[in-house]
C-alpha cells in the first residue's frame, strides 16, 4: 500500500507534457541543426573561404621563403663567409621567416597580432624560463661564430663526453659533427661554448708522437739508425722539418725510443698506421727483437 501511495504520488508530482515542453526535445532534431547551418551559412563560407586562402598562402610562402633563403646564401657565399656563419644565419632567417608567416596566417583569423605579442609580454617569465635552455645554445652558437674555436670541416674533441667527430653543420642551436665511422653527433651549442674542447686540425701540420720498445740486449744505436731512417723516407711527411729520434724511457722490459715526425693534419692517422707498420716490418728484418711485457724471478735458497 505504501509503495502504491509513492507511485500515485509521484505520477501527480511529475507532469510529463510538462517535462517535455521544459526540455524541448525538438531543440536536438535534424531540423533545428539545418536551421543553424542557415542562419550561420555566411560565416562558414567565410571560415572555409579563409581557410583556403590560408593554405594557399601558406604553399606560396613556403617556397618564397626557400627561394629567399637560397638568394641569401649565394649571397653570403660569394662574399665569403665562412661556412658554419652561412648555416648560422640560414638557419636564423628560416626561423624568423616561419614566425613572420604564422603571425600572417593567423592574422588572417581575426586573431590580432598585438594580443599575441601582448600575452607573449605578459608570460615573458614563465617562456623566459621554459626557453633558457634553447637561448643558451643560441647564445652559444653566436659564440662559437665570434671566438671562432672551430670551424666547419674542423675535427674537434669535446672534453666534458668525449664527443669527437668532423664538424659539418653549425645551426642555430645544434652543432653537427660526423664521426670516423660515419655516425651524426648532435651536441648543443651551448655545451660547446660553455665547456673545454680540442680542436684537432685547427692547425695545417700536426707532430706524430710515437713510442717503440725493443729489448735491451739489441743494438740501440743501430736500432735508432733505422727508426730514423724509416721515418724520413715515409711519404707525405713535411720535408723541412727534422725528424727526431731519441730515448724516451728505460722501462721495465724495454728500451722505448721517441719517434717525431711532423706531418699534415689531414693525412694523421693514415701517415701514423703506415709509420708503425714500416718500422717495424724494419726491425724485423735487421733482427731487432721488440719485446712483450716480461717479468724476471730468480728464486733464493
Amino acid at each position: 500500500m505504501w509503495n502504491m501511495f509513492l507511485s500515485s504520488e509521484l505520477s501527480e508530482a511529475i507532469d510529463t507534457d510538462e517535462l517535455a515542453e521544459s526540455v524541448d526535445l525538438s531543440k536536438f532534431g535534424w531540423s533545428s541543426i539545418q536551421n543553424w547551418f542557415a542562419e550561420n551559412s555566411q560565416g562558414i563560407v567565410n571560415l572555409i573561404v579563409k581557410i583556403i586562402i590560408a593554405i594557399i598562402v601558406i604553399l606560396i610562402a613556403i617556397r618564397v621563403i626557400r627561394f629567399v633563403r637560397k638568394l641569401i646564401r649565394k649571397a653570403m657565399e660569394k662574399a665569403g663567409f665562412e661556412k658554419g656563419v652561412v648555416q648560422f644565419l640560414d638557419s636564423t632567417i628560416k626561423i624568423v621567416l616561419y614566425i613572420i608567416l604564422f603571425l600572417a596566417v593567423i592574422n588572417q583569423f581575426g586573431v590580432q597580432t598585438t594580443s599575441i605579442v601582448a600575452i607573449l609580454g605578459s608570460a615573458g617569465l614563465t617562456i623566459g624560463l621554459a626557453l633558457q635552455g634553447s637561448l643558451s645554445n643560441f647564445a652559444g652558437g653566436v659564440l662559437i661564430l665570434v671566438l671562432k674555436p672551430f670551424k666547419v670541416g674542423d675535427y674537434i674533441v669535446e672534453d666534458t663526453h668525449k664527443n669527437e667527430g668532423v664538424v659539418k653543420e653549425i645551426t642555430i642551436f645544434y652543432t653537427k659533427l660526423t664521426t670516423v665511422d660515419h655516425r651524426t653527433v648532435v651536441i648543443p651549442n651551448g655545451t660547446l661554448a660553455n665547456t673545454s674542447l680540442t680542436n684537432v686540425t685547427h692547425q695545417d701540420e700536426r707532430q706524430l708522437d710515437l713510442e717503440v720498445g725493443i729489448s735491451y740486449d739489441a743494438d740501440l744505436r743501430k736500432a735508432k739508425e733505422i727508426i730514423r731512417s724509416v721515418a724520413e723516407g715515409i711519404e707525405g711527411r713535411v720535408a723541412d722539418k727534422d725528424v727526431t729520434i731519441f730515448v724516451k724511457e728505460l722501462a721495465a722490459s724495454s728500451v722505448n725510443i721517441g719517434v717525431r715526425v711532423w706531418i699534415p693534419a689531414d693525412d694523421y692517422w693514415t701517415l701514423r698506421w703506415q709509420l708503425l707498420e714500416d718500422i717495424k716490418l724494419a726491425l724485423d728484418d735487421n733482427g731487432i727483437e721488440i719485446p712483450y711485457q716480461q717479468v724476471d724471478v730468480k728464486i733464493k735458497k
